[in-house]
């Protein structure tokens, strides 16, 4: 839950700065994921589902389409998918900033 908050936060101040218009956040934990509020999220509900999953097979198994739905929504279908699409055309800098940053699950930012 710390990563979705924080993301959370740090896009707020950003958005808030006047001197940010039509920039790209890359600092914080956008340096390291570009949506890692997104991943915060996922990761809140498959700790749901691990908690669950501990009442037995079949509860784990029930619930389980969950957080598979969940992650889906979020990486593929209209979480990060639409808000890119839009970036792209908005954001000056934003391809460069997909070529050096993960997508989703965090990771130390690519040189070059």
């Amino acid at each position: 839950m710390v990563f979705e908050v924080v993301g959370d936060a740090q896009l707020t101040a950003f958005r808030n700065d006047p001197a940010s218009k039509g920039k790209v956040l890359d600092t914080g934990l956008w340096r390291y994921t570009r949506h890692p509020n997104y991943f915060g999220d996922t990761c809140v509900w498959w700790g749901i589902w691990l908690a669950a999953a501990d009442a037995g097979l079949w509860v784990a198994l029930i619930s389980l389409p969950g957080p598979l739905f969940l992650t889906f929504t979020l990486t593929k279908w209209s979480g990060k998918p639409l808000l890119e699409k839009g970036l792209n055309k908005t954001r000056p800098g934003y391809a460069e900033y997909v070529k050096r940053t993960s997508g989703f699950i965090p990771w130390p930012p690519k040189q070059g």
